[in-house]
């Protein structure tokens, strides 16, 4: 089997598309903007996933310029609310800018690499407190002896292990550990647990 892969200004050019050139940076800023400001989202530029087929339904020769006046037909002023959405994301940031200061800087490396890193990653402790909280019993940490039978805590006097919800735990665990299974899976503000005592 042959594989081969096509780089986007490749598919740009048999496509007969213009490659839009910018100054440094100013691409990675105008993404970001629209990031927070949502100039891009389906609710103001439509599903383009789901349109671009529909167009394609339409046609037995695409074009860019037919793609274009399809689209603007069914979408006559989203191009319009999207560039107005990013440049007041911009005027927020180009606002923004002067406050940043080295120490600023600094406090926020600081927080990524190391509050962040560990509290995104080292979930066990703050797991066994709240079950612990709600099941209104103590809870400890497993010591090195316990970790390496595949005990991360316990809740009371219940040996525990925490997964994360992909986890396949059969082909993991030591089967004559009688240990009770955790599961979480991140979200985007935390952690969503399951357990069973």
């Amino acid at each position: 089997m042959k594989k081969f892969k096509l780089k986007n200004n490749f598919i740009a050019k048999i496509n007969d598309s213009k490659i839009l050139e910018l100054p440094k940076y100013t691409s990675q800023l105008m993404n970001l903007a629209n990031q927070n400001a949502g100039g891009t989202r389906p609710r103001v530029v439509g599903q383009l996933s789901e349109l671009f087929p529909e167009y394609l339904n339409t046609t037995s020769d695409p074009s860019i310029e037919e793609w274009d006046q399809w689209y603007s037909e069914r979408y006559p002023n989203a191009i319009n609310e999207a560039v107005a959405k990013i440049i007041n994301q911009i005027d927020n940031l180009k606002k923004a800018l002067p406050l940043i200061t080295d120490e600023m800087i600094k406090d926020w490396v600081t927080d990524l690499v190391v509050y962040k890193t560990f509290n995104g990653l080292y979930f066990q402790k703050a797991i066994l407190s709240k079950i612990a909280e709600e099941e209104n019993t103590t809870y400890r940490l497993a010591n090195p002896h316990e970790e390496a039978e595949g005990i991360d805590g316990y809740i009371g006097n219940i040996p525990i292990s925490i997964k994360p919800d992909t986890y396949n735990i059969m082909d993991r665990l030591p089967e004559h550990i009688d240990v009770k299974i955790i599961t979480y899976s991140k979200k985007k503000d935390g952690i969503s647990v399951n357990y069973s005592l």
